[in-house]
Parts: structure tokens; C-alpha cells; sequence
């Protein structure tokens, strides 16, 4: 077998030829083999090895073990560094074994698979890794596409088939792909064997929908588009048969292109870490330099005269020289300042906190039946910072579920909801819905609530007809009759579904369609339409149309689309009816409907038959092919009448407006990025209660040029410059302010301002020397909408705050168009909805609704930043504790490396003793419940400040670590010196000074983990005290006669531990360094908890206070805002499926209570800080007090 990939020189163009392995293989193409795992048997452990030691910890480990295998300067046993060394390269090895054998079977699985190669005239059964470029292939009804194929003829007429795309973009709608006709008539394998065409097309790449190339066959060519190409990763749906010539393989295919590594990203805590350890060796560095310099003048001074009884070792000729063997040595025992086990324990926390949000019973939605996901589990922290979340709207905020709502048909607006009487009804009533009884077809889940629209249809008002009419001819559904006469729509978009779906129910059904027809039964009346051409949707063109020939003769062009595209192209007679249908839409628009204007043209005989022979030469030409269409098309398109207009609601998503709200409260700011229009994109802003009537001012940018852009911009920052001043904000009107400071000024502004701006705006706004000027002034707004922005453009305003704000980001969205901004922001989250699930495969963290999002921030995400904090700062302390009592013992032991804890201690307290508590509180800690996380966001705001563990927060740990290191080694040494034991003999021996100095690190250290565990299970019981119970029983096992007897030379000192822990002096001793350890400790907590209480501390203290009044829980009050959404068509629809319905085929298918939350009061030194991290010693803000010490509630 060949190599699975192999690298070759990029490709300019590919040129293959069927029937031909001999002639394709001189080119070297890749096999169809493909392989996503890393190693195999041979290299797994060299590879893995060399991957792990890229790691700068495992690196720096290795080299301690190395210099502990010198003699000369390792005072400490190979084992107590290669043990824990060895652990974390197992877990790690063994992790990564398991991903690969997971990739390995996946691998196989697929290039296992049977697929039939039609070889020497005759199809044979091939593994797929065994197809080749240039076979030809049969695919048979439900199997999965090979390879990235050319189809080539099929078992439907005019060589047509049906897909299933969901592997390639999650969309499980059908789609068509067609033969071209030269080939659709090689229907058996004999002539298939003497097919000896040529294609010559593009290299391989990444592009889904584009494709480009020729046939050369029979001294002809004939040009190929993407709508000839059966992809890997699709499924053959409805169709008996087809054959394909195999263009890419393997590797080379579009879903193997598609398939690239997702950017790593890393939290801030992870770079902090780097830091700190970076700091923390040097600290090493610093020691270990003080005590060999110590070590060279106590050698030269006084080690001098004790060379009889102390002589130096082999191959120490000077004090210089001992010192700086000294130095090394050490280095090596001074060395658990940095553990090895941080690393795997920081792994573990995080695994753990993914499961919790993997469980989380909150976020599952039984409707989908899907379960939040943790997909990444290095990010769990940074959900606890997050301060810009940057959200797509349809199918994010909203629903993506369309329902025809209103219309305007020649310049009457229907779809008020009207009581008994005809008179449109009062908000809050109930009127009966439209009854669709008369029509045995329309749909039963459709409600429609305007009487009116189904009298014009009765009373055969022609232009409603029409307008009915259109809607049932102007699409690309496919209709398909199910047992029982039901007829069941596919549509590309919710928006058409939506659309047909309106016209069946008003009378006007469309019932199936050919290639050449479209059959609609218009009133009971069965009609047949010859389908003449299908002009198709594009983002640019962004409406489609139709052109039809009536059963009397009649050609007419029917269009939808856009209105800012439609209106410009109607006949200059439309002009009173544009004014009343562009009032109407502007009422739609008001209310955040998507909304589509519609129209027509009669075309003349004589002038269509030139203009379909004009398109026919265009269609068929090789180069420029969709420039000469597009004009075409434009040509047709103009001078139309004007029929009216849709108006589409795509409904809210459960729990958005509470959620925005919440957020917000939690000083999040929420950016909408998204393709609507203004006026839904505002409408949306107001429903979701991220736009509210009580803001100051909403700033709206519409400038198509440089200059207007920058002049809109600057006179927003102005009014909340000249607002913030009347207001008395400490600014004087007339002070030039720098731009670091004005931004800050900004952020600390009075009142709450929007901004919302356009797609052409932005782009301008984007522009290297306005983006400044464009970010400040939206970060100075509570809210940001940007409205007609492209997936580029949304990537492009996430990498600005990025870039010039030190902020976590968070992207979430639900679509294609959403994965840049998904990868590009510090967490990307994927709704998994109805546009398929690429936005997913692209995120870190995914779930089915957005309200969830205020759950895995406020809840998850606050929690896993304060148990990382917490450990972090647990873990450093613990470790300097131990570390550093070996830096006061060199003073008086001459600074000869000797430790003062038994080896086997060394290397069993990060291993067993500490590791296991510190886990439990990393894993399982809370300081409110979960209800408190919700209903007092303003607990977030800690971690948005980075308060719970920065560069003050490790120098705190560090020095409570050295205090306690301090009295830990002085105390046990000041009553050692004197003290005796019960028979009087003296109690000073270095192995009994060891055992008591163990043990009061140990118990030191469990009462500390005990005072920092907020919330208790029973394993945190269970593992501080099993913890302990561990220590004393592997302390007495080590000093017991049995293992002295199985190894004399390993455990020399039998019984020593039972004869220190017998004396009364060493219990009062380990007694008396706890408590003094310990006390400064709870006496700070105490005056801190007294005196300057946190707002965590706060509603602990109200949480006490409610239990023991057992006051009674307000009632949860809903605040909803009625209204709907909208964006626009264009943005819903795709190209291409028209091209393929007119290509002579038969397409055929078988609340939470906010308003009393306002009143609540936060932290105010939160506040002051805020104000502080904006402004760099900025005068901006009030004075700040202490936090308040009770809640209102």
C-alpha cells in the first residue's frame, strides 16, 4: 500500500484521465488512504517522548534528574524527581495512546470501507484506500461518496442524483447534482470502460461550493462546475445508481482540506503561570547562589579546620570550587518550589470542571435532546472572565424558525390580528386564527390571523392572486407526497418553507415539479407552468426570480428579494405604490420582520427566445461563465412591477432578554454582529433588552465615506463627553484629554449609550486609522449592533477588541458564517441549530439554546476561575512552606546541601500527602450556591478584574509560604536546642527534628486547606483527613521493624518516629507552630470579613439571614417585550439550486426578577477598581468606600 499522504510540490492544475492508473500515477496524486493519527507502534514513544519534552517544565525536570545522577552534587535520591517525572509522562502517554487508538480505528473504519472500481471492464469490490485517481467508481443508494468525484452518469433521467450533505456542512436537506450531458448517457460498464476523457481543473483546495475545470473528450471540451462534483462526505440519497470519475483522494479532497487544526488558545492564567515560574526560577537561582557563596566562605572560614574529620570529596581542590558544587546541589533539593505535579493537577481540575458542565442537567434540552459540551478543557477559567460576548442573531437570539406574518399587497398591509367584529384587536386578546377548513391541502401548523387576506383571495381580488401566485412559482422547494396524500415541503431556507408554505394555506399549493414544469393547484384548479429559466439567489445578486409560460401563452418574470435591490429596479409607474409599500415595510422593519419585496414583468416572445439564446452561449462558455450570467440577468431584471411585500417573523429564543439582562448586569458587554438590516437588527436590540427607552442616547452610523464615518463617530464621543461633564463627572469641558485618557474618561461616563452601525460603515471603521477612534467610542456604549456585516467583517471587529483591549472575548453563533468569528475570539461557543453544525465543530464550549450561556458564564464559568485561583494560590503556598525550610536549615549545617526532611518525604508530599486535598477544593469549591451566582451577577465581576489570583495575589502566597517556612524551622530548632526527652536524655537528633518538622508542615498545611475550602463534601473530608491518616501511617510503616529487616540499608532508622511522636515536648512543639502559623491567618480573614467584606461575603451573610428568618422567596417576575425579528433574505438563501431544477431533469424526491435587582447595591471597591484598570491614576470616578454590608432584599 502506498503511503497514506505524501508531501509533493503544490499543484498549479490537475490532469486526469479515466481509465488511465499508468498515466495518472507518473503525476504522484495521493491515494485515497487517509490518516488523522499521529503515531504508530514503532514511534509512538520516541515521538511522544520528543512532543512531551517540548514542554519547558518536563525539560527542566529531565535536567534535575540528570544533575542528581552526578554524585558529586545530588544530596538527594534519583527517585524522589524521576517518580513523579515518570507519573506525569505515563498519565500524559497514555491520554494521548488513547486519542490515537480512538484515530487509528476511525481510520481504519473508513479506509476499510468497500466501494466497486470499475477495472479492465469489469467493477471489482476495493478497500478505499485502495481507489486511485482516474478509477471510475459505483456508488449504489445510501452509500457514502468515496472520494471527490465527477459524476458521470446516473439512474435518473438526464443524469441527475440527490446528496446528503451533513458531514461536509451539517445540512441534512437534499441537495441536487447533475451529469453533464455528453457523459449522462454512459450507462453501462462497457462504454464506462472505453471512457477516456480528460479532465484538467483546478488543484485541490478547501472551497465547498466552487469548482472549476474541463473535459476533453472526443476532440470536444465541455466546462465543469461545483454542480457536477459528488464530494467526499456526502451520501447518495433517492437515486438507484451512479457512476464517478475519482478527481481528488484522500488527503486531497475538500473535506480532508477542510479538515485543519483549530488555532490552540491559551487563558490568561496559563500566561501568568508561564510567568510566575519564570520568576519562581530565578527565585530558585538567587537562593541557590546566596547559599554556595555561604557555602564557599563557611568552607574557606571554618570548614577549613575540620578537614580531618570533614575532609572535602575526590576532585574538591578549593572552597570556590565547593561552592559551586554547592550551588547545583542545591538547585536540585530547592527544586519543589516549581512541582512537577502543578502541571498534571491544573489538567485535572479542568478535566473535571468540563464533566461538570458535560452534566450539567440545566443545559440539556430535552427538545433536541442535546447535552451541553465541554469540546476544549483548557479554556473552563476563562468562562469566569469573559467582559465582550460578540453574538450572531438568527438562529442565535432567535430561533431561526420562520412564520409568515404580514404582507403588503398592492399597498394594503394584512396581518393585524382582528377581533369578531373586523376591527383590529387590542393587545393581550386572543382572536381566533384564520380557518384554512375549505382547503383539504393546507397545512394544519400554519396561523395566520388577518381574515381580510383570505377574503381578497375568495373574492378574486387579481392582485392578491398574483401575489400568491409568485410565491408558489418563485422558489427552489421540493415537494414530496407522503403516505396519506400529506404533501411535505423541503426547502433550502426557513424563509422560502416559510413563503410556499403561506401560499398553500391562502389556496395557491404547489404540488411537484419537473425540470421543465411547475404544477400548482391555484384555488382546486390544477395548473401547469412550463418552467423557462430560474435566474438564481447570490449574496451579491441577493433576490432570484423565475420565468414561466402560462397555460395561455403568456411569459412572465417573477422576482423576490431585498428591497434596498428590488425597489431600484422597478418601472418608474411603481412610484405611488413603492411610497405605500416602502411605509409598510418600514412598519415591518419596526416590528423586526424579515422582509422581501416582490414583483414581476411580461416579456415579449420575440425578445425572450433572443434573450434564452443569449443565455444559453453563456452558460455553456469556459471562461467568465457567471460575469456574462450576471448581466444576463440584470438585463431581464429591470423595469418590474410592483407586486408588494413579505414580512417573515423569526421567533425570540426562550430566555434571551433575561439573559442579555443578566449579563449585562454582570458587566458584560453584548456586541450583535449580524446580516440583518438597521431597523430589524434595532427592533431585535429593543425585544432582547439590550436597547432599552430609558438609555441616554443610541448612536446609529450610517456614513458611506471615510469622512462621514470618522464625523458620526466623533460626534457621539462628544455628546457623552458633553453628558458627562453637565453631569458633574470631575471633567472640565474645556481639558484636552490624551487618547489613553479619553478612553478611560469614555468607560467611566454617566448614562448608558448604544451604537449601532452598518456594514459599509464598519468597513471604513475598520480601517487602520480609524479603528481606534471606532473602538473607543463603542466601548464607551452599553450595547453595540453591527448590522450587514460579512463573516469577515465579524472576525475583524473580534480581533480589534482583542487586540486593543486586554479582555476575554467570547463568540457565539449558529452557523457557517459564524466559525471565524468563533475561532478568532479567546472562547468560541456553538449553537447547535438549524444551521447545521460547522459553528459547532468550530467551538470550544456548545449547546442548543442561548439562555444557557448566562448558566455556563455566571455559573461554570465563575466557579472553575475561583477554584483555579484558589488552588493556585494554595499550591504555591504549600510549596514554599515546604521548600524553603531547606534554605533557613543551610545556615546551620555549614550550607552542605544536607535536607532536612527524610528523602521519602520529599518525594511523597506533592505525590500523596497534599495532592489529593488541594484537588477536591480545585475540583468541587463554591462560595455561593448556584442561585446566588445568578441572582447577584455582580459576583462575576472579580474575575473580569483578574482579583482572585494576579502577580499581588502570588507574592501574598509567597510570603504567607516563607512566613510559614520561618516559624516551621525556628520554632522546632529553638526548642529543640534545650529540650529533653521523659528519661532526661536529649531530645535533639537530626532524624527527630525531621519527623516533628514533617508533621507540623503537614498538619500546617491540612488546617490551611481546611480554612480556604468554602464549601465541603465528603471527599474534601475525606481527603484532608485521609490525607493525614496517609502520612502517619506511611511515617510509622517507614520506621517500623519490618521494612528495616526487608531493607537495612533503605531504612536505617527503626522506631524513630514512634519515639518522637511519644514525647509530650514534640505534640506541644507541633502544637505551638500550628497555632502561630495559623492565627495571623484567621485574624486577618476575620477583620478583613468585619471590615471590608466582599460582595461574595455579603450574600453569604444574606443567605444566613434569609435562613434563619425563613423569610419567603419574592415570586420570579417575567419582563418580556412584544415584538419580533428579522434579517434579511439574502443572507438565508443559497446559490446554485436553480441552475440545477432547470437542467432538464426530473427532480423528484421519494424569569428572573430584574426590576427589583436594579436596586440592589454592588461592591463599590469593585467599582473603584474598574475605574482604576480603565485609567492608569485618572482622576475618573467617585470616591470609593466599602463595599455595603448588607443586601436589600
Amino acid at each position: 500500500m502506498e503511503p497514506c499522504a505524501a508531501r509533493r510540490a503544490p499543484e498549479e492544475e490537475r490532469r486526469v484521465r479515466a481509465n488511465a492508473r499508468e498515466y495518472n500515477e507518473k503525476f504522484q496524486y495521493a491515494s485515497n488512504c487517509i490518516k488523522t493519527s499521529k503515531y504508530n507502534v514503532v514511534t509512538f514513544l520516541p515521538v511522544n517522548l520528543f512532543e512531551q519534552f517540548q514542554e519547558v517544565a518536563n525539560t527542566y525536570f529531565l535536567f534535575l534528574l540528570i544533575l542528581q545522577l552526578i554524585p558529586q552534587i545530588s544530596s538527594l535520591s534519583w527517585f524522589t524527581t524521576i517518580v513523579p517525572l515518570v507519573l506525569v509522562l505515563t498519565i500524559t502517554a497514555v491520554k494521548d495512546a488513547t486519542d490515537d487508538y480512538f484515530r487509528h480505528k476511525s481510520d481504519n473504519q473508513v479506509n476499510n470501507r468497500q466501494s466497486q472500481v470499475l477495472l479492465s471492464g469489469v467493477l471489482r469490490q476495493e478497500q478505499w484506500m485502495n481507489v486511485r485517481v482516474g478509477d471510475i467508481i459505483k456508488l449504489e443508494n445510501n452509500q457514502f461518496v468515496a472520494a471527490d468525484l465527477l459524476l458521470l452518469c446516473s439512474s435518473e433521467p438526464h443524469g441527475l442524483c440527490y446528496i446528503e450533505t451533513a458531514e461536509l456542512d451539517g445540512e441534512t436537506n437534499m441537495k441536487v447534482r447533475q451529469a453533464i450531458p455528453v457523459t449522462s448517457e454512459l450507462g453501462d460498464t462497457s462504454q464506462l470502460a472505453r471512457f477516456d476523457g480528460e479532465v484538467i481543473c483546478e488543484p485541490p483546495n478547501n472551497k465547498l461550493d466552487k469548482f472549476g475545470g474541463t473535459l476533453y473528450w472526443k476532440e470536444n471540451k465541455y466546462p465543469l462546475s461545483n454542480q457536477n462534483m459528488l464530494l467526499r462526505g456526502c451520501v447518495l440519497r433517492n437515486t438507484e445508481w451512479c457512476f464517478g470519475l475519482v478527481i481528488f483522494a484522500g488527503p486531497d479532497t475538500k473535506l480532508m482540506q477542510n479538515s485543519g487544526r483549530t488555532k490552540f488558545k491559551r487563558t490568561s492564567i496559563d500566561r501568568l503561570m508561564n510567568t510566575l515560574v519564570l520568576w519562581i526560577f530565578g527565585f530558585l537561582v538567587c537562593m541557590g547562589v546566596i547559599l554556595a557563596i555561604g557555602n564557599a566562605v563557611w568552607e574557606h572560614e571554618v570548614g577549613v579546620c575540620f578537614q580531618i574529620y570533614l575532609p572535602w570529596d575526590e576532585g574538591v581542590h578549593s572552597a570556590f570550587f565547593s561552592g559551586f558544587l554547592s550551588f547545583w546541589s542545591y538547585i536540585i533539593i530547592l527544586n519543589t518550589v516549581v512541582p512537577i505535579s502543578l502541571y498534571v493537577s491544573v489538567e485535572v481540575i479542568r478535566l473535571g470542571h468540563s464533566y461538570f458542565i458535560n452534566w450539567d442537567k440545566k443545559m440539556y434540552c430535552a427538545k433536541r435532546r442535546t447535552p451541553a459540551e465541554a469540546r476544549t478543557t483548557t479554556l473552563n477559567e476563562e468562562l469566569g472572565q469573559v467582559e465582550y460576548v460578540f453574538s450572531d442573531k438568527t438562529g442565535t437570539l432567535t430561533q431561526n424558525i420562520m412564520v409568515f406574518s404580514k404582507c403588503s399587497v398592492n399597498g394594503h398591509s394584512y396581518g393585524d390580528a382582528q377581533d369578531v367584529l373586523g376591527r383590529e384587536a387590542e393587545p393581550g386578546e386572543r382572536p381566533e386564527p384564520v380557518d384554512f377548513s375549505f382547503n383539504p391541502l393546507a397545512d394544519p401548523r400554519f396561523r395566520f390571523w388577518d381574515a381580510g387576506l383570505l377574503e381578497a383571495v375568495q373574492l378574486g381580488d387579481r392582485h392578491v392572486h398574483e401575489f400568491f401566485r409568485l410565491l408558489s412559482l418563485c422558489h427552489t422547494v421540493m415537494s414530496e407526497e407522503k403516505s396519506g396524500g400529506q404533501l411535505y415541503y423541503k426547502a433550502q431556507s426557513p424563509d422560502e418553507g416559510a413563503l410556499v408554505t403561506a401560499a398553500r394555506n391562502f389556496g395557491f399549493v404547489f404540488r411537484s415539479r419537473t425540470p421543465k414544469t411547475i404544477t400548482v393547484h391555484e384555488l382546486g384548479q390544477a395548473i401547469t407552468y412550463q418552467l423557462l429559466a430560474i435566474l438564481d439567489f447570490n449574496n451579491i445578486r441577493k433576490r432570484m426570480s423565475v420565468i414561466v409560460r402560462s397555460p395561455e401563452g403568456k411569459i412572465r418574470l417573477y422576482c423576490k428579494g431585498a428591497d434596498t435591490i428590488l425597489l431600484e429596479r422597478l418601472h418608474p409607474a411603481n412610484q405611488d405604490l413603492t411610497n405605500v409599500t416602502t411605509d409598510h415595510l418600514n412598519e415591518y422593519a419596526g416590528e423586526g420582520l424579515r422582509t422581501l419585496v416582490l414583483a414581476y414583468k411580461d416579456l415579449e416572445e420575440s425578445y425572450y427566445e433572443d434573450w434564452s439564446e443569449r443565455l444559453r452561449r453563456a452558460s455553456g462558455a469556459p471562461e467568465a461563465r457567471e460575469d456574462r450570467l450576471a448581466r444576463l440577468y440584470e438585463e431581464v431584471e429591470h423595469d418590474m412591477m410592483l407586486l408588494g411585500a413579505t414580512a417573515i417573523e423569526d421567533k425570540l429564543q426562550q430566555g434571551v432578554p433575561e439573559t442579555i439582562a443578566i449579563l449585562t448586569l454582570a458587566n458584560i458587554k453584548i456586541w450583535v454582529l449580524t446580516g440583518d438590516k438597521q431597523e430589524t437588527a434595532v427592533n431585535i436590540g429593543y425585544s432582547c433588552k439590550m436597547l432599552t427607552d430609558d438609555m441616554t442616547e443610541v448612536f446609529v452610523v450610517t456614513g458611506h465615506t471615510v469622512l462621514e464615518v470618522r464625523e458620526e463617530l466623533r460626534k457621539a464621543r462628544e455628546k457623552m463627553m458633553d453628558a458627562s461633564c453637565s453631569m458633574g463627572n470631575g471633567f472640565s469641558c474645556q481639558e484636552k484629554l490624551s487618547s489613553s485618557k479619553l478612553t478611560s474618561v469614555l468607560e467611566a461616563i454617566a448614562g448608558e449609550y448604544a451604537l449601532v452601525i452598518n456594514g459599509h460603515s464598519l468597513a471604513h471603521a475598520l480601517e487602520a486609522d480609524m479603528e481606534v477612534e471606532f473602538l473607543e467610542t463603542a466601548c464607551a456604549c452599553k450595547a453595540v449592533i453591527c448590522c450587514r456585516v460579512t463573516p469577515l467583517q465579524k472576525a475583524q471587529v473580534v480581533e480589534l477588541v482583542k487586540k486593543y483591549k486586554k479582555a476575554v472575548t467570547l463568540a457565539i453563533g449558529d452557523g457557517a458564517n459564524d466559525v471565524s468569528m468563533i475561532k478568532t475570539a479567546h472562547i468560541g461557543v456553538g449553537i447547535s441549530g438549524q444551521e447545521g453544525i460547522q459553528a459547532v465543530l468550530a467551538s470550544d464550549y456548545s449547546f442548543s439554546q442561548f439562555k444557557f450561556l448566562q448558566r455556563l458564564l455566571l455559573v461554570h464559568g465563575r466557579w472553575s476561575y475561583l477554584r483555579m485561583c484558589k488552588f493556585l494560590c494554595y499550591f504555591f503556598y504549600k510549596n514554599f512552606a515546604f521548600t524553603m525550610v531547606h534554605f533557613w536549615f543551610g545556615f546551620f549545617c555549614g550550607f552542605s546541601a544536607q535536607t532536612v526532611y527524610d528523602q521519602y518525604f520529599i518525594t511523597l508530599y506533592n505525590i500523596v500527602y497534599t495532592s489529593l486535598p488541594v484537588l477536591a477544593m480545585g475540583v468541587f469549591d463554591q462560595d455561593v450556591p448556584e442561585q446566588r451566582s445568578m441572582e447577584y451577577p455582580k459576583l462575576y465581576e472579580p474575575g473580569q478584574l483578574n482579583l482572585l489570583f494576579n502577580k499581588r495575589e502570588f507574592f501574598i502566597c509567597i510570603a504567607q509560604g516563607i512566613y510559614t517556612s520561618v516559624l516551621m524551622f525556628f520554632i522546632p530548632y529553638g526548642v529543640f536546642a534545650d529540650a529533653t526527652r521523659d528519661d532526661g536524655a536529649q531530645l535533639a537528633d537530626y532524624q527527630s527534628f525531621a519527623v516533628t518538622v514533617a508533621t507540623s508542615l503537614v498538619i500546617v498545611v491540612s488546617v490551611q486547606i481546611g480554612l480556604d475550602t468554602g464549601f465541603w463534601t465528603a471527599i474534601n473530608h475525606f481527603f484532608i483527613w485521609g490525607s493525614l491518616a496517609a502520612y502517619f501511617a506511611i511515617l510509622f510503616a517507614m520506621h517500623s521493624d519490618g521494612l528495616f529487616q526487608m531493607f537495612p540499608n533503605q531504612f536505617r532508622f527503626v522506631g524513630n518516629a514512634q519515639n518522637t511522636l511519644a514525647q509530650p515536648t514534640v505534640w506541644l512543639t507541633i502544637a505551638l507552630t500550628t497555632v502561630v502559623c495559623i492565627m495571623p491567618v484567621v485574624a486577618f480573614r476575620f477583620l478583613k470579613l468585619d471590615l471590608k467584606p466582599e460582595l461574595s461575603d455579603t450574600v453569604r451573610y444574606t443567605q444566613l439571614v434569609r435562613k434563619k428568618q425563613k423569610a419567603q422567596h419574592r415570586c420570579m417576575r417575567r419582563v418580556g417585550r412584544a415584538g419580533s425579528r428579522r434579517s434579511g433574505y439574502a443572507f438565508s438563501h443559497q446559490e446554485g439550486f436553480g441552475e440545477l431544477i432547470m437542467s432538464g431533469k426530473n427532480m423528484r424526491l421519494s424569569s428572573l426578577a430584574l426590576s427589583g435587582f436594579a436596586a440592589r447595591p454592588s461592591a463599590s471597591w469593585i467599582e473603584t477598581l474598574r475605574k482604576k484598570k480603565g485609567s492608569e491614576g485618572s482622576a475618573a470616578g467617585s470616591p470609593s468606600g466599602g463595599a455595603d454590608r448588607t443586601l436589600k432584599v
